[in-house]
């Protein structure tokens, strides 16, 4: 029995390792590389998680001919659902990955719409827009019982329940780890580009980037676009993975703070700093919150503000100590894009003309 949960904790710390690395690299490229200071990061990661627990099983339930109001009668609905994909894998796997496509596109243009104000605002200004940008998506959600069920939230099909209950989330873990190596392998690719050349030229100083030729208010844009669709699909993926969707759980506390001070641990413009910042962080929480019962005795107020406590702690010892992370940011080495992958050179195209 001991074994079996220490399997279930290195598991479901993995899973929520890897989601939150999605978030961080993208919030990375933005924060990092470009200096966006992206405090509304939960409006995209809460659009992604909506998305799955609005479109999917609706898609499901017209596949499967199940009747009824999905929102009223959720449960019900997605029980029919996950029996009807034990027949019907490949269908389940092909809408997932639609899911998440549908999710980017939301994300992108959710960032389109706040990036606006990064035409014109700058610095703190910039940050208090985008965090009053951040907050709306729970009040969307809390309030608009059809998209995701208002206080009382949604399930949200499983593609994977077809697997034996022991098996499912140890694969969705594994899964959950390729998708972010994925990204981690395409945020390093535009990274070690002409762009994050660029990119750093814009956050180090804008004047002398547009005295080059340099749009910088499109690529602003274009970062921000970019990034929210990551963080879109991040949100997806979280709200497959513990299987349901509630408004308040994507507050600024869990999907906008935690992920700066992630990457203010591991190092700003740094990926890799980014990795270790990840698992540091996740690692220390998932702990604080295993044991922190322990600690009851010993402490004169609630056990349940103990990890927001003593990781602001961490924070302010990283901010006085160490405020350059773990990593340094180094100059990167340059690919070639000109090279074999034209997928890369579609993609510097985009920013670039």
């Amino acid at each position: 029995m001991v074994l079996e949960n220490e399997i279930v904790f290195i598991v479901d710390l993995l899973a929520i390792f890897a989601i939150y690395l999605i978030v961080n690299l993208s919030l990375n490229m933005e924060f990092g590389y470009t200096g966006i200071p992206n405090f509304g990061k939960v409006l995209a990661v809460g659009a992604g998680a909506f998305v799955a627990a609005s479109i999917p099983g609706r898609i499901f339930a017209n596949m499967a001919g199940i009747e009824g109001d999905y929102i009223e009668n959720n449960l019900a609905i997605v029980s029919e659902i996950n029996i009807w994909l034990v027949d019907n894998t490949g269908i389940g796997f092909v809408v997932f990955f639609l899911t998440l496509g549908i999710a980017a596109v939301v994300g992108g243009g959710l960032g389109l719409l706040t990036s606006f104000p990064a035409i014109r605002l700058r610095g703190d200004y910039l940050a208090i827009s985008l965090l009053a940008f951040g907050e709306s998506i729970r009040i969307i959600g809390n309030n608009f019982t059809p998209l995701v069920g208002g206080t009382l939230g949604v399930q949200v099909p499983d593609p994977l329940s077809f697997l034996p209950g022991e098996l499912r989330f140890p694969i969705a873990t594994i899964g959950l780890i390729l998708i972010a190596i994925v990204v981690y392998v395409f945020c390093e690719k535009m990274i070690r580009s002409p762009l994050g050349r660029m990119l750093r030229a814009v956050r180090d100083n804008e004047v002398a980037a547009e005295s080059l030729g340099k749009n910088t208010t499109q690529i602003r844009i274009k970062i921000i676009m970019v990034s929210a669709a990551l963080a879109a699909i991040a949100g997806a993926l979280y709200a497959f993975y513990v299987g349901g969707t509630i408004a308040f759980a994507y507050d600024r506390a869990s999907w906008t703070f935690w992920p700066f001070l992630m990457i203010l641990i591991g190092g700003l413009a740094n990926n890799k700093g980014v990795i270790i910042g990840t698992l540091l962080f996740v690692t220390l929480r998932k702990f604080i919150i295993f044991f922190k019962d322990s600690f009851q005795e010993y402490v004169p107020f609630d056990v349940v503000w103990l990890d927001f406590l003593l990781l602001g702690i961490i924070l302010l010892a990283v901010l006085l100590y160490r405020p350059q992370g773990i990593f340094i940011e180094k100059p990167t080495p340059t690919i070639d894009i000109n090279g074999k992958s034209s997928g890369l050179k579609k993609i510097f195209n985009f920013f670039f003309k």
